[in-house]
């Protein structure tokens, strides 16, 4: 008989047991938590814990413990259960009753059997030939459905074997074990339906985010794989940093949640380029709109070779009735060079169309004579110059394919970022993304964008995300406007930015001495992408001697 003293100790228990499954958030330690806690007060010998098939069609074995014979399975065990589901109903469709933990689930009712050997209406051939085979005597069993709050059955709790705490015999279990029981298994069902609820929050949350960038790579497919890679970089070197324990990121330090955080921001970093007209993120060229303009251009050079062909053979004409063979002459020779030159400048055009190297001043210069030198006769007749003024600005770019304006326009898309980020009622676990989403182009000193916020005001996930931003573009395969860099290539810009402020230096010199590169350049990069490096020659690049000096 339950004593007075041992019911408390157990309500105790039981509350204890409350708090602990209202702050547990995996799964399998929730799970692993309710049926240990129902072994515990109850005094069980061993136990299952059943959960509902998402077709609500059968029961699945999630936890298996039983102290005498050793065995635990499922959960955090390491040991997968191997047991075939337990239906709930027969091939016919008639309830499955014979099976106690199936008859729990579909009547939704406690089950208590003081000895399983001689109770009738069940059907426990499988426990006897499980005693058969382990010397094992099953004998009073427990089973408690768990419904949560809609009061739908969502798992099964089994006690196998109350054992008397003094003496050690296998007893019935009490109404106090099955009322102490039901309670539990009514505050676990609440506690892993809300959990299941939070996580199924999540998933939607983050497909939700998935949708944004799917939105932006059906809008670029050369941005669609950034969106996916920069989240897995920038989670690499935050785990680097923080299995760092010498130096100045020493102290820095990821919980779960801090990782889920940082996770959501790099999967929105990007999420402000749905703002960002395609034909600006897509500019391959640098007279690319909605197309490559440069093909007017080289029809505008067939009407310039048309024009010079028609004016020659006009003079040609005057010049036969003169009968002056010497300056019919001339006129194919003057002809020829007239038309070497066209073709001249028109292969200068494209190549300055590409962007793929740098202009000089006296190519720009060049771009503008042409543009202006010559002239044509448009479909009115009417006498234009050879390059409009946008055409001018764009193929006279220095360097890439993005004019000024054109820059301006994609660099907004953080600025989009942010205001799309801080619009949204983050909860307390996540009020950090738009910083850290929001601080990847910015500099450390202070000379980024769009706040031009320098190191010491910037976190160090902001900061991480930084370096993983850059890395990801530089490496990138997918660009229509160069090809991927290899890891020494990338290493030595990266080396650089250090030395001129532009990403942190500590974390550069994490990302290298952990290999964080090589790590990423497995997963991601071209076999020919991954070439020798040489961390010695590292542009700025501090091995360990850098955490030595910072012990």
């Amino acid at each position: 008989m339950d004593t007075i003293e041992d019911l408390f100790r157990r309500f105790e228990q039981l509350n204890e047991i409350g708090a602990a499954l209202s702050h547990e958030r995996d799964i399998d330690r929730l799970l692993e938590i309710i049926l240990v806690a129902a072994k515990t007060i109850t005094h069980a010998d061993g136990g299952t814990l059943y959960r509902v098939t998402e077709d609500e069609r059968s029961l699945r074995f999630e936890i298996l413990r039983n102290d005498s014979l050793g065995i635990a399975m499922g959960g955090t065990s390491g040991n997968p259960i191997s047991f075939p589901l337990l239906p709930l109903r027969t091939e016919s469709g008639e309830p499955n009753n014979s099976m106690v933990a199936a008859y729990a689930a579909i009547h939704q009712e406690t089950v208590n059997i003081a000895d399983a050997y001689q109770a009738e209406g069940f059907d426990f051939s499988g426990t006897r030939k499980f005693d058969e085979r382990t010397g094992y005597r099953s004998q009073s069993f427990l089973t408690v459905p768990m419904k949560n709050h809609e009061n739908a059955v969502i798992g099964v709790l089994q006690l196998i074997n109350a054992t008397d705490p003094d003496s050690g015999r296998v007893t019935p279990f009490s109404a106090a074990d099955q009322r102490l029981a039901e309670s539990l298994a009514s505050q676990a069902a609440i506690a892993l339906t809300n959990r299941q609820l939070i996580i199924q929050l999540e998933k939607l949350f983050e497909s939700f985010i998935q949708l944004i960038n799917v939105a932006i790579d059906e809008k670029s497919p050369y941005t669609g794989g950034h969106c996916e890679r920069v989240p897995v970089l920038t989670m690499m070197l935050a785990e680097a940093v923080n299995e760092t324990k010498n130096g100045p990121l020493a102290d820095f330090g990821m919980s779960d949640k801090d990782r889920y955080e940082l996770k959501i921001a790099g999967l929105l970093h990007d999420c402000g380029k749905v703002t960002t007209p395609v034909h600006v993120v897509d500019k391959a060229t640098k007279l690319q709109t909605l197309f490559d303009r440069i093909h007017l251009v080289d029809t505008r050079f067939e009407v310039l070779k048309r024009d010079a062909r028609i004016a020659m053979l006009e003079a040609r004409l005057a010049l036969r009735e003169a009968r002056d063979a010497r300056a019919e002459s001339a006129l194919e020779t003057d002809l020829a060079r007239q038309l070497r030159q066209i073709e001249s400048d028109r292969d200068f055009l494209r190549r300055a169309n590409v962007g793929s190297e740098a202009m000089t001043a006296e190519d720009q210069e060049r771009v503008s004579r042409i543009g202006k030198g010559y002239r044509w006769a448009d479909v009115d007749g009417r006498q234009s110059s050879f390059l409009s003024e946008d055409e001018l600005e764009n193929l006279g770019i220095r360097a890439g394919t993005l004019t000024q304006k054109e820059r301006e326009t994609i660099n907004y898309h953080i600025v989009a970022t942010i205001k799309m980020l801080e619009q949204l009622p983050w909860p307390k676990h996540l009020k950090n993304v738009p910083e850290y989403a929001g601080g990847h182009h910015e500099r450390m000193d202070g000379k980024g964008y769009p706040k031009g916020l320098r190191r010491e005001q910037m976190s160090v996930q902001a900061r991480v995300m930084g370096i993983a931003d850059i890395f990801e573009a530089l490496t990138a395969r997918d660009r229509p406007y160069k090809p991927g860099k290899t890891l020494s290539e990338s290493l030595d810009i990266l080396g650089r930015f250090k030395l001129n402020g532009h990403i942190d230096p500590d974390l550069f010199d994490v990302f290298v001495r952990q290999k964080v590169y090589l790590k990423y350049a497995e997963r991601f990069l071209d076999p020919e992408q991954i070439d020798e490096v040489d961390e010695a020659n590292i542009p700025g690049y501090e091995a360990a001697g850098v955490a030595a000096r910072h012990k």
